[in-house]
């Protein structure tokens, strides 16, 4: 699997997301400009140790990254509020890309509406809470694509 981070800007997120993608052996790509630095204590810090088990991408910007993935032929899956289905309603593959923005912004909605069928949702259930988490979406949504695989490869 691959989880995008499109202008990621808490480290702890970034940390995190890391760490979870190195524990489920997905690829991190990382799309600029973020809002620290890769240097930062904080993402090394949520990232603990596990930075030198993941495979990950740095890329300038989200042009680089879609004309590096064969103008969109890869899976790309946009996770966000407001999509039209929810995340478990879809069939997810080995080689998919799951897509998350800016803990402030999120995806761009252009971006969003250019791909209506590859827009999902996380559930909400309180309408004062505007978001979760960025690292916690990612997690959600990852270990429903790895579920739908039947968990292949997983250590025992």
């Amino acid at each position: 699997m691959n989880i995008v981070l499109v202008e990621p800007e808490i480290p702890p997120n970034t940390g995190n997301v890391a760490r979870l993608c190195a524990a489920t052996k997905s690829v991190l790509h990382l799309i600029e400009p973020f809002g620290f630095k890769l240097d930062d204590a904080q993402l090394k810090r949520a990232g603990m140790d596990y930075w030198q088990q993941v495979k990950w991408h740095r890329w300038k910007n989200w042009g680089e990254f879609a004309s590096a993935h064969g103008a969109y032929a890869a899976r790309f899956w946009f996770i966000e509020s407001g999509g039209p289905r929810i995340y478990s309603q879809v069939k997810f593959l080995p080689e998919d890309y799951l897509i998350f923005g800016r803990e402030t912004a999120g995806l761009p909605k252009q971006l969003l509406e250019q791909h209506r069928d590859r827009w999902l949702r996380i559930p909400m259930f309180n309408e004062h809470s505007r978001s979760l988490n960025l690292s916690n979406c990612a997690a959600l949504v990852l270990f429903e694509a790895l579920r739908q695989q039947h968990f292949a490869n997983e250590l025992r």
